[in-house]
């Protein structure tokens, strides 16, 4: 499987985004097929305040508005000039960086969406900025983000620094096998170190939904051996498989690891854990898991690890 090298890189003037430059710098893998654009979505001047002009009264103000905006114009492409640098200096060819200084036509949010559409293989974004990214991941423009963008990956740059051990956590679904085959065409024969990683979450986790105020009263139920066993054997099979793809890629079988891990109570939170206990900088997900309840909004796991694990970067396929 081959993919297109096209990489969306959300810039918006802030140090965070910086880093999420950075990232790209430091963990992506560069050929000659590469391309990075590094877009801005610059709000300006509202709409409002220009059709001051018409208005005597105004115009001084307005001057002076508009000179801040040219201001806050040679600021943003100064920056934006920089983050291209840093790239450039590193293993990026000049040719392969591109700067886009994009006016605000829709809406910050919409404006990227549309900007996305145009074949690219992946958007990188932090998780907070300024301006018009403020509030990526906790407000408005995150939510439009992770709803709308179904169609490319979406790169969540974290704090942790971009060492090249990736955890990639699968379940048998065809989100999750997508994400697989992403890694595998993306990063296969460049080095990088890979874990297999997936949950058996316990009976504890299955919540039933019961009339409003009843409290259930039954024993807990203990799953024996046996029912484990097969779940992990089918889950061994699935590894079969992964692990297949990312040889055939490239990936070192010495760089390859498996864990399987039983009884969690959370399937994101075992995740997280296992990020943190093994030392990993990315998190690898699949936007939807198996269940129904997982296909709401962008997936319940793929959702949870992306709040939950602030500090890592996520991809989420």
């Amino acid at each position: 499987m081959t993919i297109q090298k096209k990489w969306l890189v959300l810039v918006d003037g802030s140090e965070r985004s910086i880093r999420t430059v950075n990232y790209v710098k430091d963990f992506m893998p560069v050929d000659e097929n590469t391309r990075i654009v590094l877009f801005h979505v610059f709000s300006g001047l509202p709409e409002e305040y220009r059709k001051l002009e018409k208005d005597p009264s105004c115009v001084s103000t307005l001057g002076q508005l508009k000179n801040r905006e040219m201001e806050q114009m040679r600021e943003i492409l100064a920056y934006i000039e920089q983050a291209k640098k840093i790239l450039t200096t590193g293993e990026f060819p000049e040719t392969s960086v591109e700067i886009k200084f994009h006016s605000l036509e829709m809406g910050v949010a919409r404006d990227i969406i549309e900007e996305a559409k145009k074949g690219y293989s992946a958007v990188f974004l932090r998780r907070r900025g300024m301006g018009g990214l403020k509030s990526v991941i906790l407000g408005s423009v995150a939510v439009k983000l992770l709803q709308s963008l179904t169609f490319v990956p979406i790169v969540i740059v974290g704090q942790v620094p971009p060492v090249k051990k990736i955890l990639l956590a699968v379940d048998a679904s065809p989100s999750s096998m997508k994400a697989v085959d992403f890694v595998a065409a993306l990063l296969g024969g460049h080095g990088y170190e890979i874990c297999i990683f997936h949950a058996i979450v316990g009976l504890s986790a299955i919540k039933f939904e019961l009339p409003e105020g009843d409290e259930p009263d039954s024993p807990e139920i203990k799953i024996p051996d046996n029912c484990i066993g097969v779940f992990k054997s089918k889950t061994v099979q699935l590894f079969q498989v992964i692990k297949e793809k990312l040889l055939t890629s490239g990936f070192e079988p010495k760089k390859i690891s498996e864990k399987i891990i039983t009884g969690a109570h959370d399937r994101a939170d075992a995740v997280i854990r296992e990020a943190e206990s093994g030392g990993y900088g990315t998190i690898v997900v699949g936007r939807r898991g198996l269940s129904k309840v997982e296909a709401f909004f962008m997936g319940r796991i793929g959702h949870q690890v992306v709040y939950g694990g602030k500090k890592f970067t996520v991809w989420v396929v």
